[in-house]
């Protein structure tokens, strides 16, 4: 039987580097049941309880975002705030703040206290933000693209991308469980050490940073997003004598790459 894809969100978390846009990313622990040992974003699936209507929201409303993404309010809602909370849980970074500023600093122990409570999810995000008396800053997100795991996979995800920019003063930390490397790279670069074989990537992480290459800096990313309309993109696979390959429905082809032998 196909499998039934479990909605998820992933942020592509940007700066401007020396030398221009970076992108964050993770290499995921080898041994995990889905992508394990590839560069990733962070990100993960939807919890329940980030649809809760309690949530304080500041930006684009759950309307907008329903959309954008070509779904109901409350799943777009789980979306955004899911791909808040993954972005705490997973880069120590929080796209939350009061009124229209951004919470400064989020890597003190109480801090951490609470991202580990929301991992074990003995908390919410809501829990969190109510005691926190922060709300959801959907504007500091932007929609970014939507892949879907083809129904030959026995894990699937209906993903939806986002990006958005490093607030200033928090900064991205290597605290995820699920990785076993964390780092900054511009998008070329990335690409490059795919094409070495020295990063495994899945096709949405290789095709995504494509998309960002043409971006000189952050604003233009943002400003950009999504680079293309919005329409979900699940592939296909072919083995050829040269290889395997995932092929997009509009033709493009990525070279799938194993991940290295540990």
């Amino acid at each position: 039987m196909t499998a039934v894809p479990r909605q998820a969100a992933t942020v592509l978390l940007l700066r401007d580097g020396a030398e221009g846009l970076e992108v964050y990313v993770l290499r995921r622990t080898r041994g995990m049941p889905f992508a394990g040992g590839m560069t990733a974003y962070p990100g993960g699936g939807v919890d329940p309880r980030d649809g809760d209507t309690e949530i304080g929201w500041v930006g684009p409303p759950p309307a907008e975002w329903a959309a954008a993404f070509g779904c109901d309010e409350r799943l777009a809602r789980e979306l955004v705030c899911a791909a808040v909370r993954e972005t705490f849980e997973e880069a120590g970074v929080l796209l939350a703040g009061s009124g229209d500023g951004v919470v400064p600093d989020v890597s003190g122990q109480d801090w951490e206290d609470q991202r580990q409570a929301l991992l074990s999810r003995e908390l919410s995000l809501a829990e969190l933000l109510a005691v926190r008396d922060l709300s959801v800053r959907s504007d500091l997100l932007r929609p970014f693209a939507h892949w879907i795991t083809p129904p030959v996979e026995p894990r699937r995800y209906d993903t939806k991308f986002f990006a958005a920019a490093l607030p200033l003063g928090q900064e991205a930390r290597h605290v995820s469980g699920e990785a076993d490397e964390a780092c900054w790279l511009r998008p070329e670069a990335a690409l490059a050490e795919m094409s070495a074989g020295t990063r495994p990537m899945l096709p949405p992480t290789i095709h995504t940073l494509g998309q960002l290459k043409p971006f000189p800096d952050v604003t233009a990313a943002l400003a950009g997003s999504p680079p293309e309309p919005l329409h979900p993109i699940s592939p296909i696979f072919t083995e050829e004598p040269d290889g395997r390959w995932a092929v997009l429905p509009d033709g493009t082809r990525i070279r799938m790459v194993v991940p290295l032998p540990s």
